[in-house]
């Protein structure tokens, strides 16, 4: 009989986006029977969204079960890598939240173990795969909306207080540096968009411009990419003001020769209600399109992936490019501001 679905599990809770992780498979079908967690307060607040998880004191139960297809994770940064390779080599398939890992050391042993095992190894970049907006571009641009797409500008603001920070979050060993941390998301994007296969850092900075208090905190960060099929400016900051109302106005443009597409993910400042707004310019005229009802493959894909190994949802080599460009941006940064 085939399977129609998979089993899942979570180990690891440190950061609220294993939420959006857990949530993008069970809304495709997925069914969720486990979780680890050390910390009660993290492990009591997931199992109240998901009474269906059984709570396990020891990760080895959810390694050892073979009726668990696939494990979710959001560890805390510097042991993400480990854990991922711990899973891949239980024999399932893993999902992590970004950053995927924290240095380039930890990236190759991923790398490897991912080719030793055949395991996926899948990045959540939720600001493409949880955004509608995202998705309804990825369909424009494949159906030739703006002609080819030669560069992305993408923008990642994020709020610094909009909720409690623990104290690894400060901690660079721990977090990574911001362009390992939030541009990961814009690199996916980058090499989404322009279908580039190949790419290189051209230049990036890092700064800590006005937390002088946490002086391991990289505030801003701004990264210039180079591809074989186009270019991309990134920039990313902790500094969205209180009075935008929500923790970040993420934004992306995508420059094509006959148009190009802006997103507004989160808000639109200029008024219009709730998220995932799009922007239109062709030769036809301006459009705004409400997104707030596009499918979002990324869960649907995951699972098939799964079922049928296959790579649907995100290639592997773009996976692991899309990280590696994020390192490498980080490793190479010239520090501004404040120094640490």
């Amino acid at each position: 009989m085939t399977k129609l679905s998979i089993k899942i599990a979570a180990i690891g809770l440190n950061h609220n986006h294993i939420y959006g992780q857990t949530q993008a498979l069970l809304d495709a079908g997925a069914e969720l029977v486990a979780v680890h967690a050390e910390e009660d307060d993290l492990a009591a607040a997931y199992m109240q969204v998901y009474p269906q998880a059984r709570r396990v004191v020891d990760k080895r139960v959810i390694l050892d079960d073979p009726n668990v297809d696939l494990v979710v994770s959001a560890t805390i940064p510097d042991v993400r890598a480990q854990t991922a390779i711990d899973i891949m080599r239980a024999g399932k398939d893993v999902m992590v939240d970004k950053p995927g890992v924290i240095t380039l050391d930890e990236l190759g042993e991923v790398r490897k173990v991912q080719a030793e095992t055949k395991r996926i190894f899948s990045v959540c970049y939720s600001e493409r795969f949880e955004t509608r907006s995202t998705a309804a571009a990825s369909r424009l641009v494949a159906a030739g909306a703006i002609g080819r797409v030669v560069q992305t500008v993408g923008l990642g603001p994020h709020a610094l207080n909009n909720n409690p920070r623990p104290d690894w979050f400060y901690q660079r060993r721990r977090y990574g540096g911001v362009l390992c941390d939030i541009a990961a998301h814009q690199c996916d994007q980058f090499l989404h968009f322009t279908g580039s296969t190949e790419a290189e850092v051209v230049a990036s900075h890092i700064a800590n411009y006005a937390n002088p208090d946490k002086p391991e905190l990289e505030d801003f960060g701004e990264v210039l990419l180079r591809g074989n099929r186009g270019t991309g400016y990134i920039r990313v900051d902790w500094y969205t003001p209180k009075g935008l109302g929500t923790w970040g106005d993420g934004r992306l443009t995508i420059l094509g020769t006959d148009g190009y597409i802006e997103l507004r993910k989160y808000i639109d400042i200029g008024g219009r209600t709730g998220a995932d707004h799009l922007f239109l310019v062709d030769h036809k005229g301006i459009q705004h399109i409400d997104c707030s009802t596009e499918p979002l493959p990324y869960g649907p894909s995951l699972i098939a992936d799964v079922l049928g190994r296959t790579e649907t949802a995100m290639q592997q080599a773009h996976c692991f490019l899309a990280t590696e460009l994020a390192l490498k941006a980080e490793a190479m940064a010239t520090r501004l501001g404040n120094r640490a």
